[in-house]
């Protein structure tokens, strides 16, 4: 069976679940710069560049992977999310772009057929390609509208090396699936979307595309302006195997968002919300229990798939929600109408 088929097959049985947050993991490891730097002689300050550490100090998410597989997940991701020559430029790191997700890809992929051996559960891996800090859709200069700092092609190309690199090795050696999360401009998602696709054509086989929107405000848009909705028809001839929200806000937040999707999306629907909001120092205070109790509920309404956690969450928030949802059905895959459906800021439905 392909990485589809088999993540299709477990997702008929039951809720999924993913891994939780890596960013805040790392930051309680209160690692200083050296640790981040390591001997590579890089003429930037490391400090924070979380990516890099697959290379520096790889038993840090190695560690974090292996708490979240302990936890339950199914699905763990490579601590990849700024491994792109735009992101690491920050860090004067981008020549280290492919030996970061190559890595990265072999930690993952370890540890997930190491749990899959012990107890014969399938474990899957999904590639994290963030968004970068540049944007399509919008200008940076508010006195010139028209000015983009990177064009289609160029995002195109920064997505395509660093999938090719997650890729690497084949099937069952680097991801099964290629996640496209906290997505705040769809322009940048659409550019990552057609670098999956002809990575997949070049190695002939299937890439599995993972689309998590983020809101920016409680509305529901993202930052170029989608609603979700919107955001949908304009991804769904992608043919995702999930698609969801991530980031953002807390699951309380996110509960209209969750039904919208929910009702309308013919593909599997993947949320991992933020462990609530963070307090005056930055912090999330929300307790395992608690955020287990809120994406519980759209697991007993039968509107999701996959649960998982995003920043603030820790392996015991992912242990809670697996313990929850164990037993509940899966939610249907929704079989809307056929009807020709446009994305403008909304959705566009063609009614003849």
């Amino acid at each position: 069976m392909t990485p589809r088929e088999r993540f299709n097959a477990e997702a008929a049985k039951r809720i999924l679940i993913t891994d939780g947050a890596f960013g805040t993991e790392i930051q309680n490891w209160k690692l200083d710069e050296a640790a981040y730097a390591g001997n590579l002689g890089l003429s930037h300050d490391q400090k924070g560049n979380n990516d890099i550490l697959a290379i520096t100090k790889p038993d840090v998410p190695e560690t974090i992977t292996r708490e979240y597989l302990e936890a339950g997940s199914d699905i763990v991701s490579t601590n990849t999310f700024s491994a792109n020559v735009i992101s690491q430029a920050d860090y004067g790191a981008e020549h280290l772009v492919r030996e970061i997700n190559v890595e990265s890809a072999r930690i993952a992929r370890a540890l997930a057929t190491e749990y899959e051996a012990k107890d014969g559960r399938p474990r899957f891996v999904a590639g994290a390609i963030g968004p970068t800090n540049k944007t399509l859709s919008l200008s940076p200069d508010v006195n010139d509208p028209g000015f983009r700092e990177i064009d289609f092609d160029y995002l195109k190309g920064v997505y395509r090396e660093q999938i090719d690199a997650l890729l690497e090795g084949g099937e069952g050696v680097g991801v099964d699936f290629i996640l496209i999360e906290t997505v705040f401009d769809t322009l940048n998602a659409k550019a990552g979307i057609m670098a999956a696709i002809e990575a997949g054509d070049a190695l002939g086989r299937d890439v599995p595309i993972m689309m998590s929107m983020t809101l920016t405000d409680l509305s529901g848009r993202n930052l170029s302006g989608h609603t979700v909705e919107a955001f949908w028809h304009a991804v769904r001839h992608a043919k995702p195997i999930t698609i969801g929200l991530n980031c953002s806000f807390g699951a309380e937040q996110l509960r209209p968002h969750v039904k919208t999707l929910s009702a309308i999306a013919d593909t599997l629907i993947m949320v991992y919300p933020n462990a609530g909001l963070p307090n005056e120092l930055g912090e999330y205070d929300e307790q395992p229990a608690t955020t287990a109790g809120l994406v519980g509920e759209w697991a007993v309404a039968k509107q999701v798939n996959v649960l998982g956690g995003c920043c603030g969450s820790t392996p015991a928030h992912i242990k809670a929600m697996a313990d929850g949802v164990r037993g509940l059905e899966p939610r249907v895959v929704a079989r809307p109408e056929v009807r020709t459906k446009l994305a403008g800021l909304e959705p566009f439905t063609m009614a003849a």
